[in-house]
């Protein structure tokens, strides 16, 4: 299912030509051949944008594959700021810091290899943001972990709520797998559900949550 007619995300990209650098047409040239799950451009706009909005200085990623997320963090947060990265492949780290240290965006980023909810407890203090993308059974507890983490004014960001339209018909057969939409709808209810945050969703590309901690 389109959760947006792909004639309208077409015209939205054709929008953001203005971000056409080199390493991240790389990125997006190699996710698209790897068929490797990046957020895309539409979505990478849309949380740097978010945390631009909040004053970010300090973001905790929850899954960076090969960075090409970080690198929509990276140009929110500036030089001085921190971008805390996790992927549980080595070899996504080396991959990832070339190209960041290519588009000169490397400064803020400590990258920590590794299960991602793990790691983040690892880290001491609050953060601006919590940007959630690990494997979507894992959502619920990413979700417990990362709420008492964020700080009044603070934003949580998922990627892929929606998973392609399966949270509205969970037992219809869009090729996803029961357990991984259940796990999925807990999560989003559990945000929906939490009163210290106000928080929708942006269906934007597969649908992004965004809640803001407002207690």
């Amino acid at each position: 299912m389109d959760i947006v007619d792909p004639r309208i995300e077409e015209y939205m990209r054709s929008l953001l030509t203005r971000y056409d650098e080199p390493v991240l047409l790389e990125m997006e040239a190699e996710g698209a051949e790897r068929d490797f799950p990046i957020i895309g451009r539409l979505v990478g706009v849309t949380v740097e944008l978010l945390a631009r909005s909040v004053g970010a200085g300090r973001v905790f990623e929850l899954g960076s594959g090969f960075g090409y997320s970080a690198y929509w963090f990276a140009r929110a947060v500036g030089p001085g700021g921190e971008v805390h990265a996790t992927d549980g492949d080595p070899a996504n780290e080396s991959k990832a810091l070339d190209y960041l240290s290519r588009a000169g965006l490397a400064d803020p980023i400590t990258w920590h290899v590794g299960d991602a909810v793990e790691n983040l407890g690892t880290v001491e203090g609050e953060f601006d943001v919590v940007y959630n993308d690990i494997d979507k059974e894992g959502y619920p507890d990413a979700w417990r972990a990362a709420r008492e983490r964020i700080r009044v004014g603070g934003l949580y960001l998922c990627d892929n709520v929606l998973w392609s339209g399966s949270v509205a018909d969970p037992a219809g057969d869009h090729g996803r797998d029961a357990k991984t939409t259940n796990a999925i709808l807990e999560h989003n209810r559990m945000i929906a559900d939490d009163e210290r945050f106000a928080s929708s969703i942006v269906p934007t590309r597969d649908g992004v949550f965004v809640a803001l901690r407002v207690a």
